[in-house]
């Protein structure tokens, strides 16, 4: 009775404490900096704006289905003409102008306070993913890039990831062995050619990846060519399968 009680006190303790601070620094809109009702969230208006994926969409890939509804499982053309390395990819919002300062402020502007929301977003999207996953690992950043930026999001994204399903995350199992120059301006060809060779397994899990299946965590798919060399440095490590898990996708494979 008086560990309950206590933890009674303690609870009614944090509501108050909570109270306290909302009056004094009242939790802001992830996008618009409107007052909202809890810290991680965003506005109605901003919400409405945001487009989360959900099918009809590719099985494989995840590319939304734009004008059809083809029967379940069915694969997009890309996907039927060149296969991808991973098995499956889902994203939890296209990537878009409603989106994009959302991803981006995530990215580079230090608003790390945001992944809690988009670790839930994630979650929901790739249940199915997350649930088959044996361990999750993000897409790594070059050490350079970690130093100036002092946080990788999609490491960020896939611990948020791992606590919520209680599933091991290795925040180093793969390292970027050399600085890639930005993808933001290439071409599909030249993306494939900037990030080939550019991943390794880390030496201190050699065998961490053998007979596992591996869910890779991303901030951002575009033509897919940073997840392929990935994926192919996972597989042959030994990995059973891969499977992606992006915050925002672009709906376009062009």
């Amino acid at each position: 009775m008086a560990a309950e009680r206590t933890e009674r006190s303690g609870g009614a303790w944090r509501r108050a404490g909570r109270i306290a601070l909302d009056a004094l620094l009242p939790p802001l809109c992830l996008s618009c900096k409107a007052v909202v009702a809890e810290p991680g969230a965003l506005c109605a208006a901003c919400w409405s704006k945001i487009r989360f994926l959900a099918p009809p969409q590719c099985a494989r890939c995840g590319v939304p289905f734009e004008d059809i509804v083809p029967p379940e499982g069915s694969w997009c053309a890309v996907c039927h003409a060149q296969p991808p390395s991973y098995d499956r990819a889902c994203a939890a919002l296209r990537y878009d102008d409603a989106s994009r300062g959302l991803v981006l402020a995530f990215k580079h502007g230090d608003r790390t306070d945001a992944a809690p929301a988009f670790g839930r977003w994630l979650a929901r999207a790739g249940a199915i993913l997350l649930e088959e996953a044996d361990l999750i690992a993000p897409v790594p950043l070059h050490w350079t890039r970690l130093s100036a930026r002092r946080y990788n999001q999609a490491a960020l994204l896939a611990t948020v990831l791992g606590a919520l399903a209680g599933k091991t995350v290795v925040p180093d199992l793969l390292r970027r062995r050399r600085r890639t120059k930005s993808q933001g301006r290439l071409g599909h060809a030249e993306r494939a050619r900037n990030v080939r060779g550019a991943f390794a397994l880390h030496p201190a899990h050699g065998a961490l990846a053998r007979g596992k299946r591996v869910l890779l965590v991303d901030d951002v798919m575009t033509t897919g060519a940073t997840i392929d060399s990935c994926t192919a440095t996972l597989l042959r490590a030994g990995a059973r399968a891969v499977d992606v898990l992006t915050l925002a996708r672009v709906a376009s494979q062009d």
